[in-house]
């Protein structure tokens, strides 16, 4: 393989997405896709193994979502560049993503045009947004702390257990992913709640899917 060839990781739960990314990338000629997965743990573990340029992730997988995995690399490798991959449009998630630690985001319907000069952007450790993730972000500063939506008053690992809530995974689940404890799970859960004057879990989800926070 030509050294000089950019490595990519893929990580995305669908292999035919993955394939049709795949191609547009090792079509690229300056390119080469070093690691495939399709869950956040096997992103990881292929990070490790393989050590990538760039890495490109999906939001919504199973098990650690991407907002999860930008999160751990970015504590293993604060200097690898991310770019989020994803279906989703709104404001919400492209406003978490680059929080979170993502260098870029564009969505899967942009990925013929936009994937290739997204990639090469962050390998000259420039920032990648479509106009509409600019934009949210942009709004996001004009409004500040007062004018906060109640999803903006989360922080990322409330706006992740309330994802995690929504999907129906129990306490013990959520405290095991993290590495917490049920009791902090639970304060969480109570905080979530409160910031979003919801009264349960039932609740809880018809919001998650009302805002597209999760798939219904």
């Amino acid at each position: 393989m030509n050294n000089t060839l950019i490595k990519v990781l893929l990580a995305d739960d669908h292999s035919i997405v993955r394939a049709g990314l795949r191609r547009i990338i090792e079509e690229s000629g300056d390119m080469s896709v070093v690691a495939e997965a399709a869950d956040g743990k096997e992103a990881i573990a292929k990070t490790h193994k393989t050590s990538p340029d760039v890495a490109v992730i999906d939001i919504s997988m199973p098990g650690l979502d991407g907002l999860e995995v930008i999160d751990q690399l970015q504590d293993y490798y604060p200097k690898l560049p991310i770019l989020v991959l994803t279906m989703h449009e709104e404001g919400q998630y492209m406003v978490r993503a680059v929080e979170a630690g993502a260098m870029g985001y564009i969505t899967k319907k942009s990925a013929p045009e936009q994937l290739v000069k997204a990639i090469r952007k962050l390998m000259q450790g420039q920032r990648y947004l479509t106009e509409e993730a600019a934009e949210a972000l942009a709004l996001r500063v004009v409004r500040g702390k007062k004018n906060e939506t109640p999803i903006d008053s989360l922080s990322l690992r409330e706006l992740q257990v309330l994802r995690r809530l929504a999907q129906g995974h129990t306490n013990r689940e959520i405290a095991d992913a993290y590495g917490i404890s049920i009791k902090t799970v639970d304060t969480y859960r109570f905080r979530i709640l409160k910031k979003l004057d919801l009264r349960n879990n039932a609740e809880l989800s018809r919001f998650a899917i009302q805002n597209h926070l999760i798939e219904p």
